[in-house]
């Protein structure tokens, strides 16, 4: 009995061609689950990460707002999304309305930071918000359903009175 023979078969049962797809999909099976990716962490190790509770707090610079007080409430749900996809519901636990800054010099020669008194009546405000909400914690940093959040990350919320697009300034959780 030959090893292969006409049909391309081993030993008359087995196919070389399936047997090359099977190898083919080990491999890829391998290459997904164990060996790291571009970001250092393999599926695995992002599957295993901790989910704790974490707050974002992000920066939205200029929003047109005539009501700036009444606008964003702490305690309310809020969507959030991130890289210009849905990630799920957060809360707002704190909320700023900021009235930029300009430095002005002093007649001592001291430089100090003071309210831009034209932005005071035209209605651009800057916010500060914190969002509370769980994420997955891992070594390469905070994953919120699925999407990787830096400072610096385009973030947007959105709730039925407003969209607002801000950058994170700052990620906290416990360690």
């Amino acid at each position: 009995m030959a090893i292969l023979d006409r049909q391309g078969r081993l030993f008359g049962k087995v196919s070389i061609l399936d047997l090359g797809a099977i190898l083919a999909i080990v491999i890829a099976l391998f290459g997904l689950f164990l060996v790291p990716g571009k970001g250092g962490d393999t599926i695995a190790q992002i599957g295993a990460a901790e989910i704790k509770p974490v707050e974002v707090e992000i920066m939205v610079r200029g929003l047109t707002v005539r009501y700036p007080d009444e606008l964003v409430q702490t305690g309310e749900k809020t969507q959030i999304i991130i890289r210009n996809n849905p990630r799920g519901e957060v809360e707002i636990t704190a909320a700023a309305a900021l009235i930029p800054k300009v430095p002005v010099p002093m007649p001592d020669g001291t430089v100090e930071a003071l309210e831009d008194p034209r932005l005071s009546e035209i209605y651009v405000r800057d916010f500060a918000i914190t969002l509370a909400g769980n994420a997955q914690v891992t070594s390469d940093g905070v994953i919120f359903s699925g999407e990787k959040v830096k400072i610096g990350t385009q973030v947007q919320i959105e709730s039925p009175k407003y969209v607002m697009r801000g950058s994170v300034m700052d990620i906290r959780y416990e360690e």
